[in-house]
């Protein structure tokens, strides 16, 4: 034995093990950020919303932009990657996140900030594909694959979460930029440390880059998350269900000229499996719950609460901590215990979140909130371990950019219509209860029946008990409307928990 563990053989394979758990941790930096991304800007918004004024469409903009696009892309910057080699499309995508990331920090208004994050998701759309290709590429082995692939998902789970917390703890000594500007130090260290530490990759036998396709992917994701978005404003709903008419047109093209051509941009005969359509829809669901949860429990707690953001984000530490657990922890459950009855469990723990804020409605404490967000966690960490494994494991290794790319486009898909569909139900909801006094602006009063933040802005601007009043209408009609937006949601979950058990079963 002792020969062994010192012959050249051992030595070389010891070594191999670590230059690969080496790039493993390395890749992990992009992972953390550009998930941190999807959810720090929720406990900005608050911030962002007195700075920049931005109306409700406008606020649910600055939110989707960067996933919206990213959405989009990911399936083009996978294939490219495959082609150009996974490495060098990674440091291209770093070094133009940093710098966005800067002209993002430093936004004078919020079409400014929009355009800002829009730029960011095509760079962002570079580093996500290029990460799980490159763990499948590194990782032959299944076991270490997927212990490897449980890393990346709780890392990407733990970055969703654990925005929230970096937020707050930088809102509370810093302007609303520095939740941007977090991201260069890392990237810059990320640039350097992948030369040396992460091995090149390319698929031996590309396709072409498809550009129909893929101005055809985002003429499908980017009119209907519009139209989601603006079918509430009774002057906009013509313009929205032409806009979903457009994107569903767009969609059937996307998909016949892929089922058409030799080299599709993405080979949807994968989606033939209903285990593998299952687990990009369960993978799309746990981001849908979380973005949405994310979305009403930050200005809960800060303008209706009153907690000043970094104390926002300490309430949420818990349910992040077991984010991260659980995405571990489930690896060597999923090998005793049938995937489908895993996702199954985890996805009714996040229904479970959201029932029991929709039951406590008005009365729901902090430490609800924050017992809540502990269950959505849980849930959220099991359940995106078991789908990315599930995922990834059925890909050629010569294709896993683009095979890479259908999971993170279901992560973006879910984060676009988690912010959208939630988020629209509870501006709508919050429309038709908030009151709003005379004696604003036109400005004021636009602001006021629009947005929670505009409402407290007006408020304070108003003083007085007028101002006292639209305060506590402002607060009351978005509680009702969350109560409303978590029953919806509860019920979505239950029949994504239904799915999984039928879409999973032959895994």
């Amino acid at each position: 034995m002792s020969a062994l563990l010192t012959s050249p053989i051992a030595t070389r394979v010891t070594a191999s093990r670590s230059r690969r758990f080496l790039a493993l941790a390395v890749l992990m930096m992009p992972v953390l950020l550009i998930s941190v991304d999807n959810t720090i800007l929720s406990f900005a918004l608050p911030s962002i919303a007195r700075a920049l004024n931005p109306d409700a469409t406008t606020q649910l903009w600055i939110v989707d932009a960067y996933p919206l696009v990213l959405a989009g892309l990911l399936v083009v910057m996978g294939s490219i990657g495959d082609r150009i080699g996974r490495r060098r499309i990674l440091v291209i995508g770093a070094t133009g996140f940093a710098l966005l990331s800067v002209a993002a920090a430093f936004a004078t208004d919020a079409w400014m900030l929009v355009a800002a994050r829009i730029a960011m998701g095509v760079f962002g759309a570079m580093l996500m594909p290029a990460t799980l290709s490159i763990i499948r590429n590194v990782f032959p082995d299944a076991g270490e694959r997927r212990m490897a692939l449980a890393v990346w998902s709780t890392m990407f789970a733990a970055g969703n979460a654990l925005g929230p917390l970096v937020g707050g703890a930088l809102l509370a000594h810093f302007h609303w930029g520095s939740v941007f500007l977090v991201a260069v130090p890392i990237l810059v260290v990320m640039l350097v440390a992948v030369p040396f530490c992460v091995p090149e990759s390319r698929d031996r036998n590309p396709g072409p880059v498809d550009v129909v396709s893929m101005l055809l992917s985002l003429g499908t994701l980017a009119p209907i998350a519009w139209a989601i978005k603006s079918v509430v404003h009774p002057d906009e709903r013509g313009l929205a269900i032409a806009m979903l008419g457009v994107g569903v047109l767009c969609g059937v093209a996307f998909v016949r000229r892929q089922l058409r051509t030799r080299t599709p941009m993405l080979d949807l005969r994968l989606f033939r499996s209903t285990a593998f359509t299952g687990s990009v829809l369960m993978n799309m669901t746990a981001m849908f719950s979380l973005t949405g949860f994310l979305f009403f429990i930050a200005q809960h707690l800060q303008l209706v609460a009153g907690l000043d953001p970094f104390t926002s984000g300490v309430v949420l530490i818990p349910g992040s901590v077991l984010t991260i657990v659980a995405g571990l922890v489930v690896v060597p459950i999923v090998n005793r215990v049938a995937p489908r009855w895993v996702v199954a469990v985890a996805l009714l723990f996040s229904a479970a979140a959201y029932a029991l804020v929709a039951v406590l409605g008005h009365h729901a404490s902090i430490a609800a909130l924050a017992f809540a967000f502990v269950l959505l966690g849980i849930g959220i960490g099991a359940s995106e371990t078991v789908t990315n494994d599930l995922i990834i494991s059925t890909a050629p290794a010569d294709k896993a950019g683009a095979a890479s790319a259908v999971s993170e486009t279901a992560y973006e898909i879910g984060a676009v219509l988690g912010t959208a569909i939630l988020g629209t139900i509870l501006a709508t909801a919050y429309r038709a209860h908030v009151m709003v006094p005379n004696g604003l602006s036109g400005t004021q009063h636009t602001a006021a029946q629009e947005t929670l933040g505009g409402a407290v802005a007006a408020a304070t601007s108003l003083g007085g008990p007028a101002g006292q009043a639209l305060l506590e209408s402002a607060r009351a009609a978005f509680d009702s409307g969350v109560t409303i937006t978590a029953g919806v949601a509860a019920v979505l979950m239950v029949v994504a928990a239904a799915g999984a058990l039928v879409m999973l079963r032959r895994r």
